[in-house]
């Protein structure tokens, strides 16, 4: 007895230590919130005839009677709209009738709130849209008339016909803004219109307005006679003529340039829209420009600074389930056609999930006439792409930590994209009935899913600790402080299903958080503002607002900004940039408290401005004469093999530079795809290039050029040309991958030399050379990349001994005499010779795809495979570079990787795998990828397959008697799929870590893995360079990446646009790019770097993309390095001392100039060439 009281008090005592979760469902028996979004299905209505059937119904949150209370107002498809007043304590009174504000009977979807008449009343605009009849369509105005004395209750008036706001055309959501900035509200009219077409057909997009799901938008003119503003459609004259299926609609000045731009998210495959405000009364779509992808079914969208730097963010919906099962019973896997598609016809690259688009800053490239923002989308990052059939986000405080979390509505009662319903659907189409067909369709009431926000650009699921973990078919949703507490309740409009109201209950919380709520009074003719951005500093901490209520998904939320203050009690200042521009300060406001801000007159003009002066670089290819695009076949490796996670054929261009024409000045070798020769970039006095071809043969060149290497084979003083031979477009052995050397005349005119290097048919990825045996000569290291048609399987490396003498060259296989272990290494990526163990000897340093990263060490006539803890770091290597980077004497080394944004998720408990054989034993090699996924809502995480069913049966068709619909494959794990027996003889190879990040050498072939920044997990890796950017004594990184290449179902990760990392010697911060200049947003592989006269030139290659090079702001003292220089030691002024080596060949696909960089933090250098000698410069 006494040892279940004592349980019975413990439990009590924990109890009352913890908090409530911050959200609480209050009933509508409690809140009065009786509202229903009820829909039936008939033969003429229903999903199959009609898609948007259950896209369910908007909310809207106003004072409508001035107690300072938010009341509610629900739009409703098939029953009527309801306006509830909110009688304080979370209770609330349904005056719709009294109001008459009903919807008059027509199918309503957006509500916005706007004081329409400027008369401090806000009135409610009603969309109507579905129903045949045109005047069932035509949208409602219902303008607030004030208290009616009787019953004490506001009551409206429809006059949209009176303001020209009845339009019919289908009308989902409508937004107010200030688009000519004359002062008065316009309108954006967002339209979706379901004409019967299949709206993801490929066709040319109509741009011309004539599409009936065509947006409008409407100026407000002022009308003498009546009084008050009417609405005219300047659509065609604006440029408003783009075609769309719109169901998300946000206002934003998203350039910072005081003029109102408009993103509109489309369903289906019709693009999303970003429309620039060209300052003259029209727009320009530049979303493509903006973004480099978007989601496909676009649903609602909110756009809001979620890392407080300022700058707007955007998220948006769309229907990736969370769960493996659903996500198999979902999608089909795209084909490669469907991705040329995309292309051909002028589509964005678009993906089925929630994106998160990162607004990283401004930049102004060689092109650009105006600066621009530039975005990153980093959803899988910060993990919150799989929501399902989602509609409403919105990014707002919820806990009061100063960071806006996200919360979202989804669920659908009728899953008409349930494969197996299609499948069913397909072959019934011709005997079924309408009703059996609905019966069959899969009904999907998902949990909700609310995210807190951790401060590091990742979001944590808190859907079950915040009690959020419920379910229903939840479509528009508002927030608002409804119990005037200080934190943000939440009211979703539910299908088929009684209103959520959720009370937040942060201020009950066990830790207190503060908070301030902002609402503003302008001038008329906008006296609520809208347009307006407000900035709160709290010491080192700004917060950011653009004053906006339409958000989400045909919706407004209470118009009031809310800011969390976390645990500050102070408010330095609060900045208001009012509509017209005027800039307002307000100093040490109290904080917990709802303020009210109205516009003084006479204050100064706020100029926005972007502030890109003295960035560190500054882009000069087309200035230089550096222009040069790349241009690959599209060769597609999924027609081979149709699992493997990425293409092999496109990596290129290679980058090498040196002085090729002994006139003291450094050049640049691009390398080139089949049919094309290399380039060669000869650099003028005056710091010009001049370009020509590497050969003028006239014979057919079959091989891409992976690694280039520059380097004097025969002694002769100049730079000899080594040419590995990549690619994969041609079968294994073929004539393709053999390589070339190129004799340098020593005025930089080359001369192929035919069998000065054995005729080894490996499809490469690098050379690097190195006098590994000590001869006095540069010996080659070849990195064998795979065998084509037979991924993954281990292919070899090759070394090279150089023997050549008297002038004739001549390179000697000497791999499995000197080096067996280099033989089915692996798919190497790249390597780099360096002095690891700080001996004096260079050692191999090799990066592996599905693999670690290997040392090899030379002694005895032998390249031996060291042990060390970095082979067991297995991951998607893509490339090695070196530099000391703490200052320590020793050298440590960057190594990119595949990143953390991507579908693929890795760590040492659950990696990711590939599993290799003729499974099916049909001749051909099939590669099967796995990962681990939670297998449904609330069950196990297993291991199951990435592939789709549809792509998996197509590799292995003697597995469709196993699978024989879809539901069957998706719920099946590999062991399910795959027996131990069947595995036994299979290539198995696994992927624990996927960040980038760089190994701090700790001595003796000891290390310590240090991940790079959030910012260099975006996107694989591939070049990189290490230089002391700023000045300050410590190595900072230039990163390029980016990989198009991936399977189509994967999708491209392209969120990286060039980085510059600055280092302190044990951690890097991220430069944004208006301050570096540094900026590569293609699918950037190699990074090269060269002397033009005292300052740094960075060139970074993209694949299928034009070469951009940036050069320094600062000159320095640029020292060349001799032939036979071999390391250096550099002190610097503050005492510290860096190692540097002398490399020819590091990085991917990547040689750049040997040279010293003497700046203001460098007392003295000393350079030790390979006989041991020193010379030293001060």
């Amino acid at each position: 007895m006494m040892r279940i009281y004592i349980l019975c008090l413990t439990s009590l005592l924990l109890a009352c230590n913890q908090s409530p979760k911050l959200f609480r469902q209050i009933r509508a028996e409690q809140s009065g919130l009786y509202f229903s979004n009820n829909l039936s299905e008939t033969p003429e209505r229903n999903i199959l005839n009609y898609e948007y059937m259950y896209n369910g119904g908007g909310v809207g949150i106003g004072d409508f009677n001035h107690d300072s209370l938010p009341d509610v107002y629900f739009t409703g498809n098939l029953v009527p709209n309801k306006l509830y007043l909110n009688k304080g304590n979370l209770q609330f009174e349904d005056i719709t009738e009294a109001a008459g504000v009903s919807g008059n009977g027509k199918w309503c979807k957006g509500v916005s709130i706007v004081d329409i008449n400027q008369d401090g009343w806000d009135d409610i605009y009603v969309c109507a849209a579905v129903l045949p009849d045109s005047n069932a369509r035509k949208n409602i105005l219902y303008i607030n008339q004030g208290i009616d004395p009787k019953t004490g209750k506001p009551t409206f008036k429809d006059m949209a016909e009176a303001y020209g706001l009845d339009h019919q055309s289908n009308t989902h959501m409508a937004t107010f803004f200030d688009y000519d900035n004359d002062g008065d509200l316009d309108v954006y009219l967002l339209i979706n219109d379901l004409d019967g077409s299949y709206p993801n057909e490929f066709r040319p997009i109509r741009t011309d307005g004539s599409m009936p799901n065509t947006d409008k938008l409407l100026q407000n003119n002022w009308d003498s006679v009546k009084q008050h503003a009417v609405f005219v459609d300047v659509s065609a004259k604006a440029g408003v003529l783009i075609e769309g299926y719109g169901l998300g609609v946000n206002i934003t000045d998203i350039n910072m340039d005081g003029w109102k731009d408009i993103y509109v998210s489309n369903d289906y495959q019709s693009n999303n829209i970003l429309y620039i405000n060209n300052h003259d009364g029209t727009f320009t779509d530049q979303c493509a420009k903006y973004f480099k992808h978007t989601s496909k079914n676009a649903m609602g969208n909110d756009i809001a600074d979620i890392n407080n730097d300022g700058l707007m963010d955007i998220v948006e919906m769309d229907m990736m389930p969370s769960d493996r099962y659903r996500q198999k019973m979902m999608y089909n896997d795209i084909s490669y056609q469907t991705y040329q598609n995309f292309a051909r016809f002028g589509y964005m690259h678009q993906y089925a999930r929630n994106t998160l688009q990162l607004n990283q800053g401004f930049v102004q490239t060689e092109k650009d006439t105006l600066p621009r923002a530039v975005f990153s989308e980093i959803g899988h990052f910060s993990g919150v792409t799989q929501t399902d059939w989602s509609w409403a986000p919105l990014l707002t405080d919820l806990d009061n930590d100063g960071l806006r979390d996200l919360i979202l509505s989804n669920g659908i009662p009728k899953d008409v994209s349930d494969l197996d319903f299609m499948a069913y659907r397909n072959n019934a189409v011709a005997r079924a009935t309408i009703g059996e067909m609905m019966q069959q369709i899969p009904v999907i009431k998902v949990k909700k899913f609310v995210y807190r926000n951790t401060g590091l650009l990742q979001f944590e699921d808190m859907s079950k600790a915040w009690g959020m973990d419920f379910e229903s078919f939840g479509a528009g949703m508002a927030s608002a402080d409804l119990d005037k507490d200080g934190d943000l309740d939440i009211v979703i409009n539910n299908s088929n299903g009684p209103v959520t109201l959720l009370e937040n209950r942060a201020e009950a919380q066990k830790e207190k958080q503060h908070f301030l709520r902002i609402s503003l009074k302008a001038q008329k003719p906008n006296i609520t503002a809208l347009g307006a951005w407000i900035s709160v500093y709290q010491g080192n901490r700004k917060q950011v607002y653009e004053f906006t209520h339409y958000r989400g998904y045909m919706s407004s939320i209470e118009p009031v900004a809310h800011f969390g203050l976390g645990q500050d009690t102070r408010i330095d200042s609060i900045v208001v940039i009012w509509p017209n521009n005027t800039k307002q300060i307000i100093q040490n406001p109290a904080i917990d408290q709802h303020l009210n801000i109205q516009q003084q007159a006479g204050a100064a003009i706020f100029t926005f401005n972007h502030d890109l002066t003295n960035p560190y670089f500054k882009e000069i290819t087309r200035a230089a004469g550096l222009e040069y695009l790349d241009m690959q076949e599209d060769f597609i490796d999924f027609n081979i093999q149709k699992l493997i996670p990425h293409k092999l054929s496109q990596y290129g261009p290679s980058l090498a530079a040196g002085d090729i024409n002994g006139d003291g000045l450094h050049d640049l070798i691009v390398g080139a795809g089949s049919p094309d020769y290399a380039t060669i970039f000869f650099q003028q006095k005056n710091g010009q290039f001049n370009k020509q071809l590497l050969t003028n043969s006239k014979e057919d060149k079959y091989q891409d050029d992976a690694g280039l290497c520059l380097f004097d084979a025969d002694a002769d003083g100049d730079l000899d040309l080594y040419i590995a031979s990549g690619g994969g477009e041609n079968p294994p052995q073929h004539k393709a991958y053999a390589d070339h050397f190129y004799l340098n005349n020593g005025k930089g005119q080359f001369t192929e030399v035919l069998n000065a290097v054995p005729d080894n048919r490996t499809t490469k990825s690098c050379v690097k050379a190195n006098d590994f045996d000590g001869d006095g000569d540069l010996d080659l290291f070849i990195g064998g990349r795979f065998i084509p048609s037979r991924y993954p399987s281990p292919t070899s490396s090759i070394l090279l001994r150089n023997d050549s003498k008297s002038g004739q060259i001549k390179f000697t296989d000497i791999t499995q005499q000197a080096a067996p272990q280099l033989q089915q290494l692996g798919m190497v990526t790249d390597a780099i010779w360096s002095d690891a163990d700080n001996d004096g000897k260079s050692e191999l340093l090799i990066t592996t795809e599905w693999g670690g990263i290997e040392i090899f060490a030379y002694a005895n006539g032998r390249l031996k495979k060291q042990s060390t803890p970095l082979q067991k770091l297995t991951g998607w290597w893509n490339s090695i570079s070196a530099a000391d980077i703490d200052n320590d004497g020793d050298i440590d080394y960057v190594v990119g990787n595949y990143g953390n944004n991507g579908y693929i998720k890795a760590s040492s408990t659950q990696p990711t795998s590939i599993y290799a054989k003729d499974f099916d034993q049909n001749g051909s090699f099939d590669a099967v990828m796995s990962h681990y996924h939670i297998g449904k809502l609330k069950g196990e995480v297993k291991e199951f397959p990435v592939a789709g069913r549809d792509d998996f049966l197509k590799e292995m068709t003697i597995m469709k008697e196993r699978f024989p619909n879809y539901g069957s494959y998706a719920g099946a794990s590999m062991e399910e799929i795959f027996s131990k027996e069947t595995l036994k003889e299979a290539i198995s190879l696994s992927a624990v870590n996927l960040e980038t990040g760089w190994i701090e050498n700790k001595g003796k072939l000891s290390f310590e893995w240090h991940a790079l920044p959030a910012a260099a997990q975006f996107a694989p890796i591939y070049g990189s360079l290490c230089y002391d950017v700023n000045s300050d004594g410590w190595l900072d990184l230039i990163l390029n990446g980016n990989e198009f290449s991936m399977a189509p179902a994967l999708g491209r990760n392209d969120a990286l646009n060039g980085l510059v990392l600055l280092g302190n010697g044990k951690t890097f911060t991220v430069m944004p790019p208006c301050n570096s200049g540094f900026y590569v947003g293609g699918n950037g592989k190699s990074l090269s770097a060269l002397a033009v006269g005292n300052r740094l030139m960075i060139t970074a290659s993209q694949n299928n993309g034009p070469l951009k090079s940036f050069i320094a702001q600062t000159d320095y003292s640029i020292i060349p390095l001799k032939q036979d220089d071999k390391t250096v030691e550099i002190t610097l002024f503050d005492g510290q001392k860096r190692k540097q080596e002398v490399y020819w060949g590091s990085g991917f696909l990547t040689q750049s100039a040997n040279m010293l960089i003497k700046d203001k933090t460098v007392s003295s250098i000393t350079i030790i060439n390979n006989q041991g000698q020193k010379r030293t410069i001060q």
